[in-house]
């Protein structure tokens, strides 16, 4: 027994169907595990620079000092950390209320876009995983 010309380009429509309705459900899991892995390589710096702060009585100037500046993000792009002791709150990520995120130092990736700007209310930041609450946020911009 064999299958008709008809039957196999049914087979086909149907899987290729099925198919692209499980293409964005997939995309979305895989954008969401990206930045789940995002947010714990955040925690994870930012308990090392905690670290550094407890012996060192201050924030480093950069990630250099815990040797964390060539780690990337899961997107390619480079964590950004700013010590705000050296910058005050000029230079510091503010939320809507233009308030600073933080108190001791900012560190985010820019997401999967690569853009970011300081404060969260801009279009390039709603994409970006960070640190808020001196650490007692980490999540996406737009969650924030």
């Amino acid at each position: 027994m064999g299958f008709t010309l008809l039957e196999m380009l049914v087979v086909t429509v149907i899987i290729g169907t099925v198919s692209s309705m499980a293409a964005p459900t997939l995309q979305r899991a895989r954008e969401r595990a990206m930045e789940a892995a995002a947010m714990a390589e955040i925690r994870i710096i930012s308990a090392e620079l905690l670290v550094y702060m407890e012996i060192n009585f201050q924030a480093p100037a950069s990630l250099a000092a815990i040797e964390r500046a060539s780690l990337l993000d899961p997107w390619g792009n480079p964590y950004y950390y700013t010590n705000l002791a050296g910058v005050g709150a000029g230079g510091a990520r503010k939320n809507k209320f233009m308030v600073p995120l933080n108190t001791d130092f900012d560190l985010y990736s820019s997401g999967a876009d690569g853009l970011t700007k300081l404060p969260l209310t801009a279009k390039d930041s709603q994409d970006d995983i960070l640190r808020a609450l001196d650490g007692g946020f980490f999540g996406t911009a737009a969650n924030f």
